[in-house]
C-alpha cells in the first residue's frame, strides 16, 4: 500500500520515567491490561486466556501450524470467519473490528514466514503458511499483504480470490497511486487511472485490481497510512511483548524494539531523515490505519460486487504543512530540517465524498490536524 515506516526516537520521550527495576519483575502468571494496546484492545487477556493460547519457545512450526491447518481442512468454517492475507498492522485492526462485529467467528491469517505466529495466536488470528495446501473456502476474504513482498502480486490475489466462496465479500486494499493526476489538483472515485504500461509500481496495482474485479471482488485505494503509538502506556507494550516471547516478565529491550516496528507514517520517516529531497509543496493525502481497518470492514459487511471505493481524511496536506502540524503538536522531540527538492512530481486532492455517501462510513479520526489534536 505504499506505507512509510520509520522510528521515531522522539517518541520514547513519554517513558523516560519508567526505569528497568520498576517496571521489570517475574511473574507466574500474566498480567491483566488495565487499557489494552489500541491494536489488541479487544482481548483483555485473563491468566486462563493466556495458558491456552500460550506458545512455548520450544514448540516446532509444525506445532503450530497443525491445529490451523486440521481446523481449515475439516470443513468447520462459519459463515463470518474471515481470512486475512497478510495480517501486518491493518490486517490486525481488521480482525479486532472483525471480531467485535462477529462474535465467535473465526479468524485466520496467512503469512509468508512463522515470524510472528506466536503473536498472531495471542490475538485469537489462527495463522497458517502461505503455499500450505488446503481445500478450504472462507465466505470473507482480505489482502492486505503489499507487492513488496512477492514476485507475483497479481498471481498471489488470484490464491487468494481462490480461497474465496463466493458467498460473503473478497476486498483487496489496495492504494491510490494509480490514480493519472500530478499537478496538485482534485480527484476521486471517478478519475481515470494511469495507463498500463507507463509505469511498473501502478502495473502491479492495476493488473491485482483486475484479478479482484475479474473475481467479483472489490478495491478500496488507500491514501498514506500513519498510526502512532506514542500515547501508550510503556508498561502496556511490554506486557504484550513478554507474552509474545514467553518470558513472562516485562522487558525494556523488547519493548522498545516493539515500539520501533510499530510507529508507521511519511512523517515518521521524515522526522528521522531530518532534510529530504523533495518538493515541499507536494500534495499527499492521508488516513489513519485504524480507519482504513473500519473502511475495510464496512466494505466487506456490505458484500459487494465488483466495486472500487477510495480511502482518505478528505484533508489534504502539502509535505511542508504536514511537518508543520508535527512541529506545532510538540509531541516529537526530534526536530525537522526541510525539504529541499524542486523539480519531482506534484501530487493530487483526494476526495471519498462518494465512497462516504454508499457507505454510511466516516472516519474517526477527520484529519491529520485532529489525530494530533492542534488546530489547522
Amino acid at each position: 500500500m505504499g506505507t512509510i515506516s520509520c522510528v521515531s526516537h522522539g517518541h520514547f520521550s513519554n517513558f523516560a520515567s519508567f526505569s528497568k527495576n520498576s517496571i521489570c519483575s517475574s511473574s507466574s502468571s500474566p498480567p491483566f491490561f488495565n487499557n489494552p494496546i489500541r491494536i489488541f484492545k479487544s482481548f483483555t487477556f485473563s491468566s486462563s486466556m493466556a495458558a491456552s493460547l500460550h506458545v512455548s519457545a520450544s514448540s516446532t512450526v509444525d506445532e503450530i501450524s497443525e491445529p490451523v491447518e486440521a481446523m481449515a481442512s475439516s470443513g468447520m468454517v462459519g459463515e463470518n470467519d474471515l481470512l486475512i492475507v497478510g495480517p501486518g498492522v491493518l490486517g490486525r485492526l481488521v480482525a479486532e473490528k472483525w471480531r467485535e462485529e462477529n462474535p465467535g467467528c473465526q479468524i485466520y491469517g496467512q503469512t509468508v514466514t512463522t515470524d510472528h505466529h506466536d503473536e498472531l495466536m495471542t490475538m485469537g488470528i489462527n495463522p497458517f503458511l502461505k503455499g500450505n495446501k488446503t481445500d478450504q473456502k472462507f465466505p470473507y476474504v482480505i489482502f492486505c499483504a503489499p507487492p513488496s513482498k512477492t514476485p507475483d502480486y497479481p498471481g498471489d490475489i488470484r490464491m487468494a480470490a481462490l480461497s474465496w466462496n463466493g458467498e460473503g465479500s473478497f476486498l483487496f486494499t489496495s492504494s491510490s497511486a494509480p490514480f493519472d493526476c500530478y499537478d496538485n489538483g482534485p480527484c476521486d472515485e471517478d478519475t481515470p487511472t494511469v495507463p498500463i504500461g507507463r509505469s511498473p509500481r501502478t502495473d502491479v496495482l492495476l493488473k491485482a485490481e483486475k484479478v479482484v474485479l475479474d473475481f467479483g471482488g472489490c478495491v478500496v485505494r488507500l491514501a498514506g497510512l500513519y498510526i502512532s503509538f506514542s500515547d501508550l502506556n510503556y508498561e502496556e507494550i511490554c506486557i504484550y511483548v513478554s507474552w509474545t516471547c514467553g518470558c513472562n516478565q516485562y522487558c525494556i529491550h523488547d519493548g522498545l524494539n516493539i515500539l520501533y516496528k510499530l510507529d508507521r507514517g511519511a512523517h515518521f520517516y521524515w522526522l528521522q531523515k531530518g532534510t529530504v529531497d523533495s518538493r515541499p509543496d507536494h500534495i499527499l493525502n492521508l488516513i489513519h490505519y485504524e480507519d482504513a481497518a473500519s473502511l475495510s470492514v464496512t466494505i466487506l459487511k456490505k458484500k459487494l460486487r465488483g466495486r472500487i471505493f477510495l480511502g482518505c481524511d478528505n484533508h489534504p496536506l502539502s509535505r511542508q504543512e504536514v511537518m508543520d502540524l508535527v512541529e506545532k503538536s510538540g509531541k516529537f522531540s526530534k526536530k525537522f530540517e526541510a525539504f529541499t527538492g524542486t523539480s519531482d512530481p506534484l501530487g493530487r486532492k483526494l476526495n471519498n465524498t462518494k465512497t462516504r455517501q454508499e457507505l454510511g462510513w466516516e472516519p474517526k479520526y477527520p484529519s491529520f490536524a485532529n489525530f494530533l489534536g492542534v488546530s489547522e
